[in-house]
């Protein structure tokens, strides 16, 4: 049976593979990312404490100065620990605009409320994006550690957006924001919409 394409108001609309569509739009699996989301929140829990508990990040931004200085640093051989040029330029216009001094307070703090918004289940995706952005930011100026790891969770949180959050917050935000947790009671094809193939 080929997949069908379904026309609705001028809006071609292409069904979802069964896989995708069980693993992210049905509730079938939202323990899974249930779980998932907490292991992830509390590790920017964890980070988000560490760097709000101290000055060096919160007051000073010394931290977050030193992480970037060793980031855009030229080795005796002649190679930096950026591999892209662009990105070492915008760390470079950073230190020398002193960002780190209120840059630094905003990594702190976003860790750690990121991290609690994904253990609570709210606004997952949002969440997973953003946290997944850190992610790539500190794999971008050279710190492997467990970023490669936490961004690829984060991607799957991302595409599980509607169902991660089943068991949280989410159950109740995303109603007022357009994504009901209810069946389907209205046929999938409208009077005036057509399918086509078999």
């Amino acid at each position: 049976m080929k997949p069908r394409t379904i026309v609705d108001h001028g809006e071609i609309i292409i069904p979802d593979p069964s896989i995708a569509h069980l693993l992210f739009s049905t509730t079938m699996f939202a323990w899974v990312f249930a779980i998932l989301r907490v292991y992830v929140g509390w590790q920017w829990v964890e980070a988000g404490l560490h760097k709000v508990a101290d000055p060096k990040w919160v007051q000073t931004g010394e931290a977050l100065q030193g992480f970037w200085l060793n980031a855009v640093k030229i080795s005796d051989t002649g190679r930096a620990t950026v591999a892209f040029d662009w990105y070492r330029s915008f760390l470079q216009f950073m230190l020398d605009t002193n960002a780190y001094t209120w840059f630094a307070k905003l990594v702190a703090y976003g860790e750690l409320v990121l991290g609690i918004a994904l253990i609570v289940g709210a606004f997952v995706g949002v969440a997973a994006f953003l946290t997944g952005f850190m992610n790539w930011n500190f794999i971008m100026a050279g710190s492997a550690s467990t970023n490669g790891m936490l961004f690829a969770l984060s991607v799957l949180l991302i595409l599980a957006w509607k169902v991660a959050g089943y068991y949280g917050v989410d159950y109740y935000l995303l109603r007022y924001v357009g994504v009901p947790w209810k069946p389907q009671t209205q046929p999938l094809l409208s009077s005036t919409a057509r399918a086509t193939g078999d």
